[in-house]
């Protein structure tokens, strides 16, 4: 199970990449480790190669390449790329992966993803927090020293050419991952779709800040315990993890959006809303929502969806199907008056029969009666949600009013207050009419609306239409399923009045009023 990760750096000094790969470093801090005689403990074992440059001398060959092509001179620019390749643990286990084998594979790699650029190629075998995973990094200069072949990756003229900088945009990571993928399959490691998103995504910085969290809440822990106290809390989360776990948690119990919206703010004080067809959650320690990509596919609006749908496959989503009524051809004049389109009626009048006895027996209804009581079920549920469509248009609306007297309320609540101070009011409003009435407006509305005096924030109450919009927008694709189904089940209902008692039912015409 191969993972890459990527790490751009601004930093100009290349020797401490090369000390970092050969000495020993704390992971807490990220200073060297040195033994009793102040020196640097190297790796316990390590594999090194150069790729267009000597190893040893990779930090000297870097400048003299940037100087050569007056690249990497500014602070702000990227001086090198560091790629971090991660084995599967259990790849040293029971595909025989060495830290040799790693090296020697991650060196080929290297020479195909990353032609004319000098390179430090590394394997440790220790792996990260004594994990003890075989990992290779590869290092690269930003500048490309030689020039190659162009490649499929390559979006810019000049990518392939010496002297230009290395660009690591999503199709380049995209052409990696799968050169990954290709060489574990083909070397029979553990492998994983590097392609698809990660279900739980847990970035370099998410995961550093996790640990440094642990490591404080142990240390105040400590003092805690030393007072005879017992902790509150052993495991440092991070905001992301809150919400992963606030997440699942709700949505375990929802059976839509409305319910899993209402029970996460409700439990967790977190808000949810749906922007361009995602989620975004809002941490109530945050004043900037979090997307649903930056938590994983777990936690993002298809999966949970799917997980509402399970439970309440008829309120979320319902496809429609494509029966229809049986004719009457006893009725029908054009029928009468052709022998051949009777002839096609009576066909389709067979398909449609049993079209309608395939639907009933997938969706196992035994008896008339139970189908009778799924349509005038169907039917209580559309008229419930219907009413629940116009309470939350009502509620739209008094949220509007809100925000309309709020906002104009404190628009002239500057010159009402200059008004209050005037020595000549009458002249002063004479000249500030149209401002002081919509104050005076504005404020007997919201005085009205709120007896206590404790107006919301026009903020909340924006949180609170965008929420309410969402709420909308989700009944409305609940009706448009439920009156799919009801039509349905009305169309079934009629057709299994015609075969049990051999007739046809009149062919009739509705339409329902569109949202």
């Amino acid at each position: 199970m191969a993972i890459v990760k990527h790490i751009k750096s601004r930093n100009a000094n290349y020797s401490d990449a090369l000390d970092y790969l050969i000495f020993q470093h704390d992971e807490s801090t990220g200073k060297m480790i040195l033994d009793e005689f102040n020196r640097p403990l190297r790796r316990d074992e390590l594999y090194m190669d150069g790729l267009n440059c000597n190893p040893d001398t990779f930090d000297v060959e870097c400048y003299e390449c940037n100087e050569h092509f007056k690249k990497n001179r500014s602070k702000s620019e990227i001086k090198s790329h560091h790629y971090i390749i991660s084995y599967d643990p259990a790849d040293a286990i029971e595909c025989d992966l060495t830290g040799e084998k790693a090296q020697a594979l991650s060196l080929e790699l290297a020479k195909k993803i990353f032609p004319g650029y000098q390179a430090l190629i590394v394997t440790h075998t220790d792996g990260h927090n004594g994990s003890g995973n075989i990992h290779t990094h590869i290092v690269i200069n930003s500048v490309r020293k030689n020039t190659v072949k162009r490649e499929s990756y390559m979006t810019q003229p000049h990518d392939h050419e010496a002297g230009y900088k290395h660009r690591s945009t999503n199709k380049f990571l995209d052409y990696f991952k799968k050169e990954i993928m290709d060489m574990c399959i083909q070397e029979g490691l553990h492998q994983i779709d590097l392609l698809s998103p990660a279900e739980t995504k847990v970035p370099q910085a998410e995961y550093m800040a996790q640990k440094s969290g642990q490591k404080k809440l142990e240390e105040a822990n400590k003092k805690i315990i030393a007072d005879g106290l017992k902790p509150t809390a052993t495991t440092f989360q991070t905001q992301k993890q809150e919400l992963r776990n606030a997440i699942e948690e709700c949505s375990s119990h929802s059976k839509n959006f409305q319910e899993f919206q209402s029970l996460l703010f409700e439990k967790y004080q977190i808000s949810v809303i749906e922007e361009r067809g995602r989620y975004r959650y809002l941490h109530p320690d945050r004043d900037k929502r979090i997307t649903e990509k930056a938590l994983g596919t777990q936690y993002g609006k298809e999966h949970l969806e799917q997980l509402f749908l399970r439970k309440n496959p008829i309120t979320i989503l319902y496809v429609r199907s494509h029966l229809r009524l049986v004719v009457d051809l006893q009725k029908n004049v054009k029928a009468m008056q052709s022998p051949g389109y009777a002839h096609r009626v009576k066909i389709s009048n067979l398909q449609e029969m049993a079209n309608t006895i395939i639907y009933v027996q997938e969706h196992g209804y035994n008896t008339q009666t139970e189908l009778k009581s799924a349509f005038s079920e169907s039917q209580k549920q559309l008229d419930q949600a219907t009413d629940q469509l116009m309470e939350m248009n009502a509620d739209l609306k008094s949220i509007n009013r809100q925000i309309h007297y709020t906002g104009q309320y404190f628009a002239q609540k500057a010159i009402y207050t200059e008004f209050l101070k005037a020595k000549n009011k009458g002249r002063f409003r004479k000249e500030h009419t149209a401002e002081i009435q919509a104050y005076e407006e504005a404020r007997d509305w919201l005085k009205s609306f709120y007896p206590d005096g404790k107006m919301l924030p026009i903020k909340t109450l924006k949180e609170q239409k965008a929420s309410l919009q969402e709420q909308i927008d989700q009944q409305k694709s609940s009706i448009r399923s439920l009156k799919d189904l009801t039509q349905d089940l009305r169309t079934v209902d009629k057709n299994v009045e015609a075969i049990l008692h051999n007739q046809v039912p009149k062919k009739q015409k509705t339409r329902e009023p569109e949202l």
